[in-house]
């Protein structure tokens, strides 16, 4: 049996998936990320059935860009939400179009998948992922925990006997973990992340302007000028001062459309609530590590990955609550997909570390 997996792995595209809250990656042996799309399905209101364009299903890209715009006629769904499936037949809809548009139409042979999925989600919640890849398209499912993927897509030394620290700043969830040997010594997952930002200035234009915005213009927002700590350099650096930005909503006690303009220091402030919430994780997994572990992160420091990563001065604000270096990973948004990879190119030696669609029986 285990011959003949390894030889239709031979004719088969196997493949890698990020199933994030807000971007699906798919990244295939050999070839690297192949696929990187919004998680949005559009589809017909009050059905399950994916909204069909003369040039392809309305899914990904196509289908973020309707978020908010849609006629009362067609939803555009997020089906999953902080790093989980909501809704099952959407998810299994999304994927089955990604897989089917990595595999092609060439190979006839169904690939094996591996998924990151986050490490504080249920047995419910795993089984819900193997069955909507398995139905989606997927010949053998393995989950791999998202911290685990980043790490090793953010070429830290986890097979070692020294501490790695990982932390994953998603859409959905923040994943803390420290690594060693391969294994994860200690981690914890919150369901706080780059969603839980847009919502603190979501409600923050609603409290302060009266002007109320969607999804994409919050997100807009904190990557334009949203920011963790004060930014104190000087005028020629881009990130280095304190900047506005003219927003465009709907007013709350009008109705009609208005614009004003907001400060980088009001969008930080608004922000710390959450920010708060992920350094605490951090400092709680630090607390709760062994005292060894512990004496190697005073070298080895904190890496970051995932998009929340790249927000301005999060680096800063993490080291100054724990007194570690802290360092951003290259090209954090991937890290968990460039992981997923490097568990594909080595899926003989390494699939016994991962729970797979034959463990759920």
């Amino acid at each position: 049996m285990r011959f003949l997996d390894k030889l239709m792995g031979w004719f088969s595209v196997d493949m890698g998936i990020d199933l994030g809250t807000c971007n699906t990656l798919v990244c295939v042996r050999g070839k690297g990320i192949v696929l990187n799309e919004p998680s949005v399905v559009a589809v017909k209101k009050g059905t399950n059935q994916v909204l069909q364009l003369k040039d392809g299903y309305a899914v990904g890209w196509v289908a973020k860009e309707m978020l908010g715009k849609t006629p009362g006629s067609i939803s555009a769904i997020r089906p999953l939400k902080d790093g989980v499936i909501s809704d099952f037949e959407i998810t299994e809809a999304m994927l089955s179009y990604f897989i089917n548009k990595v595999n092609g139409k060439g190979p006839f042979m169904r690939p094996r998948v591996v998924i990151a999925v986050p490490s504080g989600i249920t047995a419910v919640e795993k089984r819900a992922v193997l069955d909507s890849a398995e139905r989606a398209g997927a010949r053998r499912v393995y989950l791999v925990e998202e911290p685990m993927a980043a790490g090793i897509g953010a070429k830290l030394p986890v097979v070692e006997a020294t501490a790695s620290m990982i932390v994953d700043i998603g859409g959905g969830t923040t994943e803390v973990a420290i690594i060693s040997l391969a294994d994860i010594a200690q981690c914890e997952s919150i369901r706080v992340a780059g969603d839980d930002l847009d919502e603190a200035i979501i409600s923050h234009m609603k409290k302060a302007y009266n002007l109320m915005i969607g999804e994409q213009t919050a997100e807009k927002i904190k990557i334009e000028i949203g920011s963790a700590v004060p930014m104190t350099g000087g005028p020629d650096s881009p990130d280095g001062q304190e900047k506005t930005m003219e927003v465009r909503g709907r007013d709350m006690i009008s109705g009609l459309p208005r614009k004003t303009v907001v400060t980088s220091e009001e969008i930080r402030e608004c922000l710390q609530e959450p920010l708060m919430q992920i350094v605490e994780a951090v400092t709680r997994t630090l607390e709760k590590a062994e005292p060894e572990l512990a004496a190697d992160l005073v070298d080895n420091g904190i890496c970051l990955a995932g998009g929340g990563a790249l927000l301005r001065g999060i680096s800063t604000m993490i080291a100054n609550s724990t007194g570690l270096d802290v360092r951003i990973a290259d090209d954090p948004l991937t890290c968990v997909a460039r992981g997923t990879a490097i568990y594909l190119e080595h899926l003989e030696e390494w699939k016994g570390t991962m729970e797979s669609d034959l463990d759920a029986g």
